[in-house]
């Protein structure tokens, strides 16, 4: 399997009045997640400053399909990988799991694309984030020169 399973909790306040999660916190969990695995890379924001430039990035695009409702809190799972690595753009891939993965909940595709600080305009992603991201690359450079 590619990419990262974020283990991640549904609280009381995700929920709508009907007790499911509603279906705006489905982007938040995969935010949430997405900021901690790069967080724990060290690429975040600290003091309203990010840490590294590849952490200035802005949704492009955002979609969704709601599979089978959560219902009530507990424990689930944020399963993310990257479908495309471009010159200043990144095409993730997403699932929202039951806890055991077994159920999928809701699946989509976000698109960011990293921006110059300055400009705000599409910059390139340094070296550092491509080497940091290849783990969540769904086929791997070294898998590409074994099918050769």
């Amino acid at each position: 399997m590619s990419g990262h399973v974020e283990p991640f909790t549904v609280h009381f306040d995700d929920l709508d009045p009907m007790g499911i999660v509603h279906n705006s916190r489905y982007a938040v969990f995969l935010e949430r997640a997405l900021s901690q695995w790069w967080g724990e890379r060290g690429v975040s924001f600290a003091g309203g400053r990010p840490s590294s430039p590849d952490a200035m990035h802005a949704v492009a695009e955002y979609s969704i399909s709601y599979r089978t409702p959560v219902r009530g809190t507990g424990d689930i799972g944020v399963h993310f990988w990257i479908e495309t690595l471009g010159e200043s753009s990144a095409v993730y891939r997403f699932r929202i799991l039951s806890a055991d993965g077994a159920t999928v909940h809701a699946e989509g595709r976000r698109v960011n694309v990293k921006l110059d600080p300055g400009t705000l305009r599409p910059a390139p992603w340094t070296e550092d984030a491509r080497r940091t991201a290849e783990p969540l690359l769904a086929v791997r450079t070294e898998e590409v020169a074994q099918q050769r």
